[in-house]
């Protein structure tokens, strides 16, 4: 037989209870759940418990927590840690016996997805809860939509799409999405992703890689019809939020003159979105400011204004001057003047204007094309700076993807995913709301290290 050293100082159960179990009690003690907790207990009323219903739901929470792929390899787990058990809440003179079937613990699934609308009402709660904690939140935001792939099969027979039978999932369907670049040497690449299943649409702050609001649709659902509904939500549920944001940043998916002028006009934030070039029909690679008007200004698909010498037809760039709020417009100046160099034609296009000490003065209305021209000029620095917060949200993907399980899971069916989805947004504004009263706002976006819990 084997013989163990003396017992030291301190136990390994204390190092586990405060390494890995830490996490889950971080959990439990920030997760808003009692409505959830309390209307599932009142709909068990009198009948058999077995199985409690606080237990069985910590239980799930740790599911998540510890990124278990199935509630078969959660279960396995409940079974064999006496700690794990004993956080969850089961009976522990019951040992193994307290841990739920798997049939039974299904079934539980199945109440949480009925009531899916309790995780929505934790979610918002915690957005609320974290804008006072931050008071910054919500300043930048970016918006991406991300695939969901369903584990279930397409459906190819009509007859078995009017009866499911599990292994299929008939709310899925197929979504394709483009990625396009160009290489070092120049040339051009294009990449397609097809995927069976779901799309999330999300809503973060770019400054704490947080999400503000969500949706879950089919995967052929457009990106572009799905921005504003989640801007409009987060007014309607946090309009302090939407307040204080100066500036939304997404990929050129959600590129259109109706998101532009819906998030300034109506919202007064700062649309830093990429726009489709290609756009222009007939090789088209310039257009008049003005139709009607003999003048010589031109603006391209990138939003860069130019002038053209009327002696020596010269396009020369104007000079940006900045963004008039008062007159909702864009202001430019004689690149001649700001820069220094002759123009001939000088003459001749300032006779059309009244001119200033600082050359002929330009304003471009954002109306003239509200999808190319924003309040933040796009050929500006400032607004490249302000669009690289658009990779916020690409973090947070990611962490969906390896942390809370998305990237392997046998998750079928758009009701199930939707819970799983919204519970494990829940889970993740917990531990940074759980971070942040611990004041660990260095570990404000980890889900996987260690919490130093204070006694």
């Amino acid at each position: 037989m084997a013989i163990l050293p003396d017992p030291c100082l301190f136990s390994w159960r204390e190092i586990e209870s405060t390494s890995e179990l830490s996490r889950l009690r971080l959990v439990l003690w920030v997760i808003p759940d009692e409505k959830l907790v309390r209307h599932l207990e009142e709909r068990r009323g009198k009948g058999r418990d077995d199985y409690p219903i606080r237990a069985t739901w910590n239980a799930l929470l740790g599911g998540v927590v510890f990124q278990h792929e199935s509630a078969a390899s959660l279960l396995r787990e409940l079974k064999r840690s006496g700690e794990l058990r004993d956080l969850c809440g089961f009976d522990p003179f019951e040992g193994a016996a307290a841990v739920p079937s798997e049939d039974a613990f299904g079934r539980f699934v199945k109440l949480v997805i009925d009531n899916v609308e309790f995780l929505k009402g934790m979610f918002h709660t915690l957005v609320e809860q974290l804008s006072q904690a931050l008071p910054d939140l919500g300043e930048r935001l970016a918006d991406d939509s991300k695939a969901v792939r369903s584990h279930g099969n397409p459906v190819r027979d009509p007859e078995k799409a009017a009866n499911p039978d599990g292994r299929r999932d008939t709310d899925a369907d197929w979504g394709t999405k483009k990625y396009k670049g160009v290489r070092k040497d120049g040339t051009s690449w294009e990449k397609v992703v097809r995927w069976f299943g779901y799309k999330l649409h999300l809503l973060v702050d770019a400054k704490y890689e947080l999400p503000i609001a969500f949706s879950l649709t089919k995967a052929s659902a457009s990106d572009t019809k799905h921005l504003l509904p989640l801007v409009e939500e987060t007014d309607q549920r946090h309009p302090e939020i939407v307040e204080r944001a100066n500036t939304l940043a997404a990929d050129r998916g959600y590129d259109s003159a109706e998101n532009n002028r819906v998030l300034y006009d109506q919202y007064g934030i700062k649309p830093v979105i990429d726009s489709r070039v290609g756009l222009w029909k007939d090789g088209e690679q310039t257009r008049p400011l003005d139709s009607e008007s003999t003048d010589y200004f031109v603006y391209d698909e990138k939003g860069n204004v130019y002038c053209i010498c009327p002696q020596t037809g010269k396009q020369s760039p104007l000079a940006f001057a900045g963004f008039e709020k008062a007159r909702c417009g864009l202001k430019y100046r004689c690149p001649a003047v700001a820069y220094g160099f002759e123009c001939k034609g000088r003459h001749e296009c300032e006779s059309l204007a009244s001119v200033g000490p600082f050359g002929r003065t330009l304003r471009v209305p954002l109306d003239i094309d509200r999808r190319i021209f924003t309040p933040i000029a796009r050929h500006t620095y400032k607004w490249q700076r302000e669009y690289n917060f658009r990779s916020a949200v690409e973090r947070v993907n990611s962490r969906i993807d390896l942390l809370l399980g998305f990237e392997r899971h046998f998750i079928r069916g758009l009701a199930k995913m939707e819970m799983r989805m919204t519970l494990g947004l829940v889970i993740m504004l917990s531990m940074a709301l759980g971070r942040i009263r611990l004041k660990q706002m260095d570990q404000l976006r980890s889900f996987v290290a260690p919490v130093r819990l204070a006694a």
